[in-house]
């Protein structure tokens, strides 16, 4: 994926992401999903992903850079654990959805994925979002709350999601400085499937390949190439660092936090001093943190459920999946 910083940590919304790509012709898509593009506002088409089922309609939305396919290994297993319908989307500007620029991006992505719910005729869907996904689904909580039926907030409950004054802000956990891992050597870059590896040996899981080829370029000898650009990059920023302020949440709501925040397998074997003890400062203060808008979620939202995940990564739903599995079918079983 991108720099380590944003997957460890708070600086996902790294503008490294994602446009149409090519592919060569050995490589295939696994996962059993289907494909369609719904249009939203203006011409703009958002990719959505579908691994069909029978239940009630869950949406996934990914983090900020990401695509659908980041949850190309995840869905499918969601699906078979919980026997429902499973789909995700791509948000404007990212991957191959489309993209036109606009002075509200709060208002404008929550918008785009009531427009993809209303064009499938979903019924109260199910929404589970991974980070800054979560001011989308506030977004929909507050606007159009009668729409869903529930809510799953993966790592994705900080400030831009909830802020009643009395929790954490996503700035301050942005401005900590996690250790860095060594980047990816050369032989790392080789193919996708390498990098993968790489990625394994830092975080302790994997990422989607398709994912990984969203975000960075295809060389013509078949390695890995430069990161692609963005045209969603910006307003991402300016929805982390001006969010609309949301202080209550009138849905059912599932809060998964990681906490303490594994920074990586990296650092888990590290020896170096230096980096054990930079690990420890950051860890502590990130900690410190989130245990705070994590109380703060607690007293000011009564219909909600908070979890704890001990030592998970920010993808808590890769690092930890199945105990995430495992709580979101608990949480949905009690839907209605």
């Amino acid at each position: 994926m991108t720099p380590y910083a944003r997957i460890v940590g708070f600086l996902l919304i790294a503008i490294f992401a994602p446009s149409l790509f090519p592919q060569r012709s050995e490589w295939r898509d696994s996962s059993p999903h289907h494909l369609r593009f719904v249009t939203v506002d203006n011409g703009v088409k958002l990719e959505v992903l579908d691994w069909r089922g029978r239940g009630k309609p869950i949406v996934l939305l990914a983090g900020g850079g990401d695509t659908a396919h980041v949850f190309d290994d995840f869905a499918p297993k969601l699906q078979s654990f919980t026997h429902h319908h499973v789909y995700a989307i791509t948000r404007r500007g990212f991957g191959c959805s489309g993209y036109e620029a606009t002075n509200d991006p709060a208002d404008r992505l929550g918008e785009d994925v009531l427009a993809v719910i209303e064009s499938l005729k979903l019924k109260r869907p199910i929404l589970a979002g991974h980070s800054i996904a979560g001011a989308e689904m506030s977004w929909i909580a507050n606007n159009h709350p009668e729409r869903v039926a529930g809510l799953i907030y993966l790592e994705a409950g900080y400030s831009y999601a909830f802020d009643d004054g009395n929790g954490a802000s996503a700035t301050e956990m942005m401005a900590l400085h996690p250790p860095q891992p060594p980047p990816p050597a050369p032989n790392d870059l080789a193919t996708f499937g390498a990098l993968d590896n790489y990625y394994e040996r830092v975080n302790g899981f994997r990422f989607s390949e398709l994912e990984l080829r969203q975000q960075r370029e295809l060389a013509p000898n078949g390695a890995v190439g430069e990161y692609r650009n963005s045209p969603g990059g910006d307003m991402l920023m300016r929805l982390l660092t001006h969010p609309n302020r949301y202080s209550r949440i009138p849905v059912t709501a599932l809060f998964l936090f990681a906490n303490p925040h594994s920074l990586g397998i990296w650092v888990d074997h590290n020896t170096d001093p230096a980096v054990r003890t930079a690990a420890n400062a950051y860890s502590i203060a990130l900690s410190a943190l989130t245990e705070k808008q994590e109380n703060s979620v607690k007293k000011g939202v009564p219909n909600s459920h908070v979890v704890t995940i001990s030592g998970a990564n920010h993808y808590i739903y890769l690092s930890d999946e199945h105990s995430i599995l495992t709580e979101m079918r608990t949480f949905i079983s009690t839907l209605h």
